[in-house]
Parts: C-alpha cells; sequence; structure tokens
C-alpha cells in the first residue's frame, strides 16, 4: 500500500500544470539544504573544542544540555510557520476500498521524513563522536544521541497538534506564540527553570540510558493523539461547516460609481473580507503603512536618500504587493465559472488594477505624517505612489498571467506558502529591485531631486499608456486561460 501511495505522489508531481515550475522551486530548495546542512554540520564539529575553550572549567555537555530548552522551543515555532503535515490527496481514496488507518499512518509516517527532522543530526552526530572519542562512555553518549531524535520527533508531531487546533481560530499563529511565549517568561523570571529540567533530565537519560523509554512512551502517545486528529477528519464531507454564522453584509454601493467593473470589485472586496488568506493582506497594510518607522528615526537612514524610494515602493505598494502578486489565483476556486460567464476579460482585470491603485492612493494620504522626517520623505514617497500606479500594477497583473497554482481561501493565513510558485519569487524583482536601482542610479549622478523627477515620470508614462498596457496584459491572460483552467483544477 505505501508503494502505491509513492507511486501515485510520484505521478501527481509529474503530470502536474507546474511541474516546471515545482521542479525549480525543490531544486533552488536543494541548495538552501545543503546551506543548512553544511552549517549544522560545522556547527557540530566544532561544538566540542569551541565549548572547551571558551569554558575550560565546564563539561561541554553539560552546557549543552544547558540550552536545550531554548533550541525545543525555537524549533517548535520554526516548524509551526515552515513546516506543514504531507498530505496527498485522499479524497478519491475514500471512495475505494482503502482503510483510513493506512492513509493517515502513511501520512504521518511521511512526516519523519521530514528535512526538519534530519537537521540536527548533521550536529549532533559529530557533536556526540567527539564525546566517544574524548573518552566519554560509549553507550550514554548513544543513549543521549537517541534522545534528541526522539525530541525531534516529538517536536514533530506536536507542531501538528498545535497546528490541527491553531487553524480553528482566526489568528492561527496565536497559540503558538502564547505557548512559547509563556514558558520563556516563565522561564526567564526563574517561576520554573525549564532550562533546568531539560537539563536534569537529558542529564539523567545520560547517567542511566534505561530511562530512554520515558521520550519513548511521549513519542509514541503524541503519535497516537496526531492519528486519531487525523482520522476524526478523513471523510468526504468533513470540509462542511457544522456552526451557521450570521452573514454581516457590507454596504458596497459606492462601487457603482466604477462603471462597468463594478461587480467584479465587489465581489473582490466580498472575497477579501470572508476568507482568511486574503484577510491576511488587509492586516499586512498596516505593516507596511508603519514600515517607515523602522528606518525614518534613526540618523543612520536620515543620510541615505536613495533608500526612501524603496521604503516608499514597499510602505504605498504594500497591499498591491500581497494581493496582486497572486491574481487570479485568488479565484481559483471558481475560476472555471467565472470564465464560462459572458464577460469582458479586460473588465476582470481593470477591476483588480483599480483596487490595487485606490490602495496606493489610501496608504500615501496616510502616510503623508512622514513629512515630519523631512520633505524629501514624502516627495520620495509621492513619486513612488506614482510608480506603483503607473508601473507596479500593470507589472504585476503581467505576472498573473503566469499562475497556474490554486490557492485555499478558508487555510490559515499565517505563513501559509500555498499557491506560491516561482513567479512569486521572481516578481519581487522588478516591483521593488528595479525602482530603487533606477532612483540610486540617477541620485548618485546627478541629485536627489531629478531621481524623483525619473521615477514620477516612469509612473505617468505608465498611466498614460494604461489602456495599451491593459490590452497586451489582457490577450496574455486570454492566451494562458485554458492553462490556468486545467491548473486550477489539480490540487497542487
Amino acid at each position: 500500500m505505501i508503494k502505491n501511495f509513492l507511486s501515485l505522489e510520484w505521478k501527481s508531481f509529474f503530470r502536474s500544470a507546474s511541474f516546471g515550475k515545482g521542479l525549480a522551486i525543490k531544486i533552488l530548495m536543494g541548495f538552501l539544504s545543503l546551506y543548512f546542512i553544511a552549517i549544522f554540520l560545522g556547527m557540530g564539529v566544532v561544538l566540542y573544542p569551541g565549548l572547551k575553550k571558551t569554558f575550560p572549567d565546564k563539561d561541554p555537555l553539560t552546557i549543552v544540555n544547558s540550552v536545550l530548552f531554548y533550541w525545543v522551543i525555537g524549533d517548535l515555532v520554526f516548524r509551526f510557520f515552515f513546516q506543514k503535515l504531507p498530505m496527498m490527496v485522499v479524497k478519491p481514496l475514500l471512495v475505494v476500498p482503502v482503510k483510513r488507518s493506512k492513509i493517515v499512518n502513511y501520512v504521518l509516517g511521511k512526516s519523519v521524513t521530514s528535512f526538519f527532522n534530519f537537521l540536527p543530526l548533521f550536529a549532533v552526530i559529530p557533536f556526540g563522536i567527539t564525546l566517544m572519542v574524548e573518552g566519554y562512555p560509549i553507550l550514554s553518549v548513544i543513549s543521549w544521541m537517541l534522545t534528541l531524535m526522539l525530541a525531534t520527533l516529538i517536536i514533530n508531531f506536536l507542531n501538528f497538534i498545535i497546528e490541527s487546533f491553531s487553524t480553528e481560530i482566526e489568528l492561527s499563529f496565536l497559540p503558538i506564540i502564547s505557548i512559547a511565549g509563556g514558558l520563556f517568561v516563565l522561564n526567564y523570571f526563574d517561576v520554573i527553570s525549564f532550562t533546568q529540567i531539560f537539563a536534569n533530565g537529558f542529564n539523567a537519560i545520560y547517567n542511566t540510558p534505561v530511562l530512554i523509554v520515558i521520550p519513548v512512551l511521549i513519542l509514541i502517545g503524541l503519535y497516537i493523539i496526531n492519528f486519531k486528529l487525523l482520522r476524526k477528519k478523513l471523510f468526504l464531507d468533513s470540509g462542511l461547516k457544522e456552526k451557521v454564522k450570521e452573514i454581516q453584509a457590507s454596504n458596497l454601493d459606492w462601487t457603482k460609481n466604477f462603471g462597468d467593473i463594478a461587480p467584479f470589485m465587489q465581489l473582490d472586496l466580498k472575497l477579501i473580507w470572508r476568507n482568511k488568506r486574503t484577510k491576511s493582506s488587509v492586516w499586512m497594510v498596516l505593516i507596511g503603512l508603519l514600515y517607515g518607522l523602522f528606518f525614518y528615526p534613526q540618523p543612520t537612514y536620515q543620510g541615505m536618500p536613495w533608500f526612501f524610494a524603496f521604503i516608499g515602493i514597499f510602505s504605498t505598494g504594500i497591499f498591491l504587493i500581497n494581493f496582486g502578486q497572486f491574481i487570479p489565483a485568488w479565484d481559483s476556486g471558481y475560476y472555471k465559472l467565472l470564465m464560462s460567464q459572458n464577460i469582458k476579460y479586460e473588465q476582470y482585470l481593470q477591476s483588480k488594477f483599480t483596487l490595487m491603485a485606490l490602495s496606493v492612493v489610501i496608504l500615501f494620504v496616510l502616510g503623508i505624517p512622514y513629512v515630519f522626517f523631512g520633505w524629501e520623505i514624502l516627495l520620495a514617497h509621492f513619486v513612488a505612489a506614482i510608480y506603483n500606479v503607473g508601473v507596479n500594477t500593470h507589472v504585476i497583473l503581467y505576472g498573473g498571467s503566469f499562475n497556474r497554482k490554486k490557492i485555499d481561501l478558508s487555510q490559515k493565513a499565517a505563513f501559509n506558502y500555498q499557491g506560491t510558485g516561482a513567479v512569486q519569487w521572481l516578481i519581487g524583482i522588478p516591483l521593488l529591485i528595479i525602482p530603487m536601482g533606477i532612483f540610486a542610479l540617477f541620485y548618485f549622478l546627478i541629485g536627489f531631486e531629478i531621481a524623483c523627477l525619473v521615477l514620477g515620470i516612469l509612473g505617468v508614462l505608465g498611466i498614460v499608456l494604461h489602456q495599451k498596457l491593459m490590452k497586451g496584459i489582457t490577450a496574455k491572460y486570454l492566451q494562458s486561460k485554458y492553462k490556468m483552467i486545467d491548473a486550477f483544477n489539480q490540487n497542487n
């Protein structure tokens, strides 16, 4: 059965509409994995001699045990945001004679092979071998190393339990932040010394290897809990809501002022406000609006006017970037239905453009108080807003024609990378790097005012040529229309 599951996933990967982009991302992640492996391997090799040299009067193993609590907390938080339960398309399997227990065991077993579980070994094994060479008891060291491996798996399954309950909450990252922050505060103020508890636990297993049965039992318990949680959700109708909530309708009559594109704008606004994933774009606006406060109050950045353009582009275009990079994937759930209607594609795209342009104008107006830090900053934000409206809106709409990954709007928003492909990684270059490069070039060659003028002229040209640009972008979407329909029908 495991062989059949692996065969299905293999075919799903190679037959996917986004195979080329998925393969490119996996190759990139492979190089990134090699980088982290090299770091952990180097750390494992130099850890013992480094600690011995820095703390000659202390046992390196005791020092390592005393900081394991921070490793557990850090690993748990990192996994929550970046590690997802390896899923497979199970709904087609639920109507064939395959036991649900086998599907769940396969999914949980696959999670054990995660890179996050193997990475610590590249530091633990060299350090353990060094301990043996230095004369530490071999059985005790092996028990200590196995305990760390078991702790890694415990964190793996504990993360899935926390994530399972977090998905039911609007701000899904609050439980993990509360748990990790609470434990850290209790330890920091010596209310409960978790560093000492963890250190004593690992020291006890090192001195009495038979105690390794305790983390084994904890691991088995967490596996059983995960098994029950997943098995409970493994039904064809598990996605149906049990609770009925009263819908609060918003008054969107003001959108009628935009003529033919009003229905599409209403659809987008309702989509943004009613779904977890899209609603995160609204909260990100606040971060973008306050982004300048991280830089402008510092004297170092006051002397770097060429950097103002980047902050202005990001601050006024934060909604444009977060919402625009997933056009039209936001509508992937009903994209086939949308394309079967008698509508003009240009109107559909024009509504997206209008929504993003309005957000840029609103964010610029709300950011006017930055003039407190200098008129140059306000001027840089003004030309950045013009550039966003005239250039970046068209760039991000054109980039959307290459989107081939479906988005599940009901999934949690925090650090959710579903729908993210090569397009989302590469689009940042023309959106942020190129305008900053142009601004910096003219700033150093001529001056600040000319750099602002050049950026503003580029934005005005984009606004003047808007109709022609939209016709070209629409043609590109129409050319990719059926490829996107096919791709959005798949579960990526």
